[in-house]
C-alpha cells in the first residue's frame, strides 16, 4: 500500500484512541470532538480494508490488526516528536543524552559543563545520574561515563582517568588515627564492590579487619554518612577535592588502592551522532587538560 494515501489525522487518532481505549479521551487529547475521533478512525479502517476496534458497549478493545498496528504508530510519532522538540526559535538543537556515575557528575564534570555549552550551543544536553548500573540501550543513552576496568560487552570504552581509591573520615575521627591499624576499630563503609577494603588495607601492607560498617551505592552517600561521623569510607579521593578543602573530611593516610577508571562508553552497535563527536573531542581535551 502506497503511505502517501493514509489520512495522517486519522492514523493519529487511532493511535490515541489505542492508547486510551476510548474515543472521548482520545479527542480530549487531540483537542477534537469524540465524533470527529471516531469518524477518522473509520475512514482510515475503511483505506486499510480492516477492523482496528471492536466496540463494544462499555469501550473498545484493539483486533489483532489493530494489535499490529499501534506500536509502529506510536513509535513513529514518538520519533516525529523527539525530532521536531530539536528545533526552537528557528535553530536545531541536536539532543545529547549522557548518562554518568553521580561521584564524577558532582565531582568533575558538572564545573566544566558551561565551558561545553559555550562551545557547543547548538547541542542541548540531557543528564541521567545513576550508580554505576545504568543500562545504555534501555535507558536511552548515547553515552555513558561509568567506573570500572574498561571491558563491557558490546561496548567501546574510552578512558578518561584513573580513580585512586583511599580513606576518608570525619575530622573528629581522624584525630584519633595514629595507623591504618587503628581503623579496625572503625565502622568500615563499603559499596556494592566488596573487596575494595580489602584491596587497600593489603596496599598498607596489612590484613584487613573483620569488622565491617554499612553498604552504600554511591560514593556521594558514603562521603555524607563519613562526614557525619558514621564511619570510615573508601572514595576516588579525587572526586571530594570541595569537600576535603572544606574539611568536612579528612584523608588521613596517603594510601590509595586502584581498582578502576572512569571510562566514556557507547554501543558499538550505534554510530556517533555529530553532538556526540563533538562530546567526546571536548571530554577528551579537558581530561589531558588536567596536571
Amino acid at each position: 500500500m502506497d503511505i502517501s494515501q493514509l489520512p495522517l489525522n486519522a492514523l493519529r487518532a487511532f493511535e490515541a484512541s489505542a492508547r486510551h481505549t476510548s474515543f472521548t479521551r482520545a479527542g480530549l487529547e487531540l483537542r477534537v470532538t469524540q465524533t470527529a475521533i471516531s469518524h477518522q478512525v473509520k475512514s482510515l479502517e475503511e483505506v486499510l480494508g480492516v477492523t482496528l476496534f471492536k466496540r463494544l458497549p462499555r469501550g473498545l478493545t484493539l483486533t489483532d490488526e489493530g494489535q499490529a498496528l499501534l506500536p509502529v504508530l506510536t513509535d513513529a510519532f514518538q520519533r516525529m516528536s523527539t525530532t521536531l522538540s530539536q528545533f526552537e526559535e528557528g535553530n536545531f538543537h541536536e539532543i545529547l543524552t549522557l548518562g554518568v556515575v553521580g561521584t564524577f557528575a558532582i565531582g568533575w564534570l558538572l564545573p566544566r559543563l558551561p565551558a561545553f555549552k559555550a562551545q557547543h550551543p547548538h547541542v542541548d544536553l540531557r543528564l541521567k545520574t545513576n550508580n554505576n548500573r545504568s543500562d545504555i540501550l534501555i535507558d536511552g543513552l548515547d553515552f555513558f561515563i561509568r567506573f570500572g576496568d574498561g571491558a563491557w560487552h558490546g561496548t567501546e570504552a574510552v578512558h578518561l582517568m584513573e580513580a585512586p581509591l583511599s580513606a576518608v573520615c570525619a575530622p573528629a575521627i581522624a584525630a584519633v588515627l595514629q595507623s591504618p591499624a587503628d581503623l579496625a576499630q572503625v565502622e568500615l563503609l563499603r559499596s556494592y564492590r566488596l573487596d575494595e577494603w580489602s584491596l587497600w588495607f593489603r596496599a598498607a601492607g596489612m590484613d584487613p579487619p573483620g569488622r565491617r560498617g554499612w553498604m552504600f551505592d554511591s560514593s556521594l552517600t558514603l562521603v555524607e554518612a563519613a562526614a557525619r561521623g558514621v564511619g570510615a569510607a573508601l572514595v576516588p579521593v579525587a572526586m571530594f577535592r570541595h569537600d576535603l578543602e572544606g574539611g568536612r573530611i579528612v584523608q588521613p593516610f596517603p594510601i590509595t588502592a586502584l581498582t578502576g577508571s572512569y571510562w566514556l562508553t557507547r554501543l558499538k552497535s550505534r554510530g556517533e551522532t555529530a553532538s556526540m563527536k563533538a562530546f567526546r573531542r571536548w571530554l577528551v581535551a579537558e581530561i589531558n587538560r588536567l596536571p
